[in-house]
């Protein structure tokens, strides 16, 4: 079985490359197969399907991004195909942003809805005075984008590896904000592409003046960052005091199934960066402002009782939060000339 599969993703994306008229019919025989192919022949395949997802036109490349994405999603190893797909996320998404900027100048109105709509002379003549010779490109990547954004989301909350070895972070994170516009999804894709990774956070406690050092990795939003900062220092040796969230609360941010009713949970602080502005719950880590190079949390106690349910915004990407060490006050002396006393918004 293995072997035939193989040789099924071989055709199909030779078929891609070269935009032969079997891909539509090798498509749906695909899916079909991969219901049944052992895992370890899709984590096999995924390298050749990579090629594909790097090299076919980007309509085709689509597809191959879904079933790479769904593959990933029952079990198969992400990293050989990782790159390719968000490094051609990243592509389409820069494309598909020129056809939309096109079409507002050609118009003065919203582009065609990227999931509802699809390629046409009609669409291809709006913008091709504006776009020229790059109007099919970009045109064929505005319709691929969802599939890209799709298959990207599942990469990025399943691959620590791809996330940690992104380049241009800052242009990859600016595009998908700019496309989020277009696609909500992209939104999605946003916060991903910031997510921190064997990231180094000191936190301070204002009150006691203690603090500790954490390493975080896959933390999708501070809603999350609050709860394991609460399972790992409330109520913990060496910590802060107080009930600590009971464990399968602190399992769910981290990588289990929310318990069931899905229970609504509540901070014990106010999270402060440096500056003494509020850390939101809905951004991000990658938010919090650094000072030589660490970015610093400050604990405050709360100004009113903050309740979210509980469980992770990307509930396919485990969590990590681990405390390095703690540090008394005489070890932070020279920290605290760089904490601004707290900017209270209310």
């Amino acid at each position: 079985m293995s072997t035939a599969f193989q040789q099924l993703v071989d055709e199909i994306v030779r078929a891609a490359l070269v935009e032969d008229q079997s891909f539509s019919d090798l498509l749906p025989r695909l899916m079909q197969e991969s219901q049944s192919a052992p895992t370890a022949a899709k984590t096999a395949a995924l390298p050749r399907l990579a090629e594909g997802i790097a090299e076919s036109p980007v309509n085709l490349g689509g597809w191959l991004a879904v079933m790479s994405g769904a593959w990933i999603e029952s079990g198969a190893d992400p990293a050989a195909v990782g790159p390719a797909v968000v490094n051609r996320l990243t592509d389409t998404t820069a494309a598909a942003l020129a056809f939309g900027n096109a079409w507002e100048e050609a118009t003065g109105g919203k582009p065609p809805d990227m999931q509802e709509e699809q390629p046409s002379q009609q669409v291809f003549d709006t913008v091709s005075p504006v776009l020229g010779e790059g109007t099919v490109t970009a045109m064929m990547a505005w319709f691929a984008l969802p599939r890209f954004a799709m298959a990207g989301s599942t990469v990025l909350q399943m691959s620590p590896s791809t996330r940690a070895g992104l380049d241009e972070r800052d242009f990859r994170v600016f595009a998908a904000e700019k496309a989020a516009q277009y696609l909500p999804h992209m939104g999605h894709v946003h916060a991903l592409l910031q997510v921190l990774d064997g990231e180094q956070i000191l936190v301070l406690d204002r009150a006691t003046r203690h603090g500790w050092t954490i390493t975080i990795g896959g933390v999708g939003d501070n809603f999350q960052l609050h709860m394991l900062l609460a399972g790992a220092l409330v109520g913990r040796p060496g910590g802060m005091p107080g009930t600590p969230p009971a464990p399968e609360i602190v399992a769910c941010f981290l990588d289990a199934d929310v318990p069931p009713g899905r229970p609504i949970v509540s901070s014990p602080w106010n999270l402060v960066d440096a500056r003494g502005e509020w850390i939101y719950n809905e951004g991000v880590p990658a938010d919090v402002p650094a000072v030589n190079g660490t970015r610093v949390i400050v604990l405050d106690p709360p100004s009113y009782q903050r309740t979210f349910p509980a469980g992770r915004r990307f509930p396919l990407m485990p969590a990590t939060l681990r405390v390095d060490g703690m540090h008394l006050p005489e070890d932070l002396t020279g920290w605290w000339g760089h904490i601004a006393e707290p900017n209270n918004p209310l």
